[in-house]
């Protein structure tokens, strides 16, 4: 398709191929139909009690995960790409047309979120390839930390080093820690560039180093709080939970004296900790946002709002181009409200031993959300238009024409808008207002990103997902199994909590939002449901083939096929998935056995969780345990046993052998958990004390059922 200044922003390709997938679901679809005869046909009426419960328990899980399956179906069915073109953007609106872009970095917890990798996140978004006039970084510290003010004041004065070097070698990702990590020194051929290029890194590590230090010191040196009042500000801070607003405009963009060694304007740099009391709540991310949304509008009302989490630096300079070529096209840029970018990771092994790459969520489930109506609002790397964050329903008025739209900045000193500021950050502001309600973020919900971007498209606005051949934003993955699983608990008790509240997409989506993306939305909000199915598949067939209680048909039975088929073929379609989205085959194997720990560790607290909250009851304490692979293991050895006696010897693996399949392929799921309790002998080996609970508690059940 030609440049030109008239085409189109962004382009949305289908994804090719899908007749492949189509003719795959047809196939399965069959499949289930006949499991589903099969169930119905042999249900075991005469064979005693026991086994007809389990048979229609293990036909109600299968029924279910049909019908999961159904949803994920609906989401991949016609999947989309869209595809920015930035020439056409230069050539339709002159720098001085561009909106601009006010940027929230959020962080809470300086022991968590060291203030060096805040300062990171913060001088790579300063340094956008965009006009830095235009550009207003917020920060939202909840954590009121002066270690995280000191690195942003480091950050202030070497960013008029950082961005005139990010301009001139055009360095890509422009997160010092990051750029410096991987690049390659420059040779000697160039001395002036050798240089300059040693002396910019020996800047950054310098302050860096000042940085630490002081963490490591747990103080802030006297003769650097002397350098800036913002410091007297904690002398008032009671604690963290208890103090006052404090904003300080670190760069004022509007100063002529606010400028880089090159004479460039600087983006603004704003650094606020809102008030917070013990007898008020803070609402955590979503409050913190809120909060940002109206200090913002008050000292530079950027129309366009990013906001990413202070462990995200921006990888790609280019992304607010790209996303302005959504909001700015002239045919449907006033529909879009948000612009939702993938998470991605750089501390991912290769063969993502804990599966948090999500590259097939990402590559296929989300460009399916996009094709049914837009991607949901992940809380971070989205841009949002700020008049859909505020509330405002979507409608022809929201046709905005950017090259006569002129964004007025107030005229007012900078130590003006900061004590007017501060009471737009209190914590009496929101007392009987809307905010949290049908202004900004909702309020009220562990997950209020899903539900704050449900609102929005409940209210006539569309969203797109984003996702270039430079990865836009890179975090930092969870690095241990129990940190991973955790993480998952809130996500899945947050999106179950959805699904039991109001704003469950089936009734507050009804009429507002197409069907298919109500479906959608579903698969997250019953990530937690799926523990209660997948617990009685992993669990009951193993106990009934310690009982010799046959569950599935014979090995020389035609009626094994549609068994097989489907289970064959989900697994190589999932690999091929994997494989398509140039992950490994270890890195496949890994994610299944995550798949096998989430459902029955995180999302089984999840679930339970949310009903003792329903029901009034306090929480359960969640725990990883591995009683579960040792029930599996022991099947296994039934197994054994009987065939070394000589019982049924020839009988046995025809009669049980799917049972036998699917407890041999539960122990492999699980050998790392073996390893962990039996083998290992570093940090890493399972607690001796949790052993010999698990395999007494295993031998218990194994014993009740003979």
């Amino acid at each position: 398709m030609a440049e030109n200044e008239n085409g189109p922003l962004f382009e949305t390709r289908p994804v090719k191929g899908r007749f492949v997938f189509k003719l795959f679901v047809v196939s399965v679809a069959v499949g289930i139909g006949f499991i589903c005869a099969y169930r119905l046909w042999f249900l075991p009426v005469a064979s005693g009690k026991l086994h007809g419960w389990a048979w229609i328990g293990l036909f109600l899980c299968e029924l279910w995960f049909s019908f999961y399956w159904f949803l994920t179906v609906i989401c991949r069915w016609n999947p989309v790409y869209r595809f920015p073109y930035k020439n056409r953007l230069s050539q339709s609106y002159e720098k001085e047309t561009l909106p601009g872009v006010d940027i929230f970095v959020c962080t809470a917890d300086p022991s968590a979120e060291p203030p060096l990798m805040v300062m990171n996140t913060v001088l790579s978004v300063m340094a956008y390839d965009y006009p830095p006039e235009k550009i207003n970084i917020y920060l939202s510290d909840d954590g009121a930390s002066d270690f995280t003010f000191y690195a942003m004041l480091e950050a202030s004065s070497f960013s008029k080093q950082w961005l005139p070097f990010c301009r001139k070698l055009k360095v890509e990702p422009r997160s010092p820690e990051a750029y410096f990590k991987t690049a390659i020194e420059p040779d000697n051929h160039d001395p002036v560039k050798l240089k300059h290029w040693l002396s910019i890194k020996k800047l950054y590590e310098e302050a860096k180093m000042r940085i630490e230090t002081s963490r490591k010191m747990k103080k802030i040196p006297e003769d650097i709080r002397k350098q800036h009042k913002g410091f007297r500000e904690w002398d008032f801070v009671t604690s963290k939970n208890d103090h006052q607003t404090i904003l300080q405009i670190l760069i004022d963009g509007r100063d002529p004296n606010a400028v880089d060694i090159e004479g460039n304007v600087l983006p603004t740099l704003v650094y606020l900790a809102r008030e917070k009391r013990p007898q008020y709540h803070h609402h955590f991310k979503a409050g913190a946002m809120n909060a940002l949304i109206r200090v913002s509008a008050r000292i530079s009302n950027g129309p366009i709002v990013l906001n990413v989490d202070c462990d995200m630096y921006s990888n790609d300079s280019d992304s607010i181009k790209d996303s302005l070529c959504v909001f700015m096209d002239h045919e449907n840029g006033h529909e879009i409200a948000f612009v939702q970018y993938p998470q991605a990771f750089h501390n991912l092994t290769k063969n993502d031993l804990y599966g948090n790459s999500c590259r097939v969520f990402r590559k296929l489930e989300f460009p399916g959300f996009d094709a049914n109506g837009g991607p949901c609002y992940i809380g971070t790397g989205c841009f949002h238009r700020r008049d859909a964050l505020c509330g405002k329903k979507y409608d022809q008025t929201c046709k905005v024409d950017w090259k006569r739209l002129n964004h007025r900045r107030v005229e007012e000193s900078a130590s003006v808008l900061e004590a007017t500021c501060k009471v737009l950050a209190s914590c009496s502001f929101e007392q009987n207002s809307p905010w949290g309600k049908e202004m900004g973020l909702k309020y009220g919900c562990p997950v209020e990103d899903i539900i704050s971007g449900l609102s929005i498209q409940c209210r006539g606005w569309k969203s797109i997902f984003l996702d270039p051949g430079r990865e836009s934003f890179l975090g930092i993955a969870p690095t241990t199994l129990s940190t991973m699983l955790i993480q998952h608990k809130r996500w899945a008790e947050g999106h179950f909590q959805i699904f039991l509240s109001r704003y469950c997409t089936l009734l507050y989506g009804h009429n507002r939002i197409p069907l298919q993306l109500q479906l959608c939305y579903c698969l997250g909000n019953l990530w937690a449901a799926n523990c209660l199915p997948t617990l009685y598949y992993v669990l009951v067939p193993c106990l009934c083939l310690l009982r010799d209680i046959p569950l599935f048909p014979k090995i020389s039975s035609p009626w094994v096929l549609p068994f097989a088929y489907v289970s064959i073929a989900h697994r190589a379609y999932s690999l091929g998935e994997f494989l398509w989205c140039g992950c490994t085959f270890q890195a496949w194997c890994n994610e299944q056995r995550m798949w096998l720990f989430k459902r029955t560790t995180s999302y089984f607290f999840a679930f339970f969780d949310t009903v003792l909250k329903l029901l009034g009851y306090s929480k359960s304490a969640f725990v990883i345990t591995p009683k579960l692979a040792m029930l599996n293991l022991f099947g296994i050895f039934g197994v054994v046993k009987k065939l070394a006696s000589g019982a049924d010897h020839r009988e046995l693996p025809d009669r049980f052998g799917l049972q036998i399949l699917l407890c041999l392929l539960l122990v492999a799921l699980n050998w790392p958990v073996y390893k962990a309790m039996f083998y290992r002998k570093d940090k890493g080996r399972m607690p001796a004390s949790v052993t010999y609970k698990s395999i007494i508690y295993a031998l218990l059940v194994s014993t009740l059922t003979l």
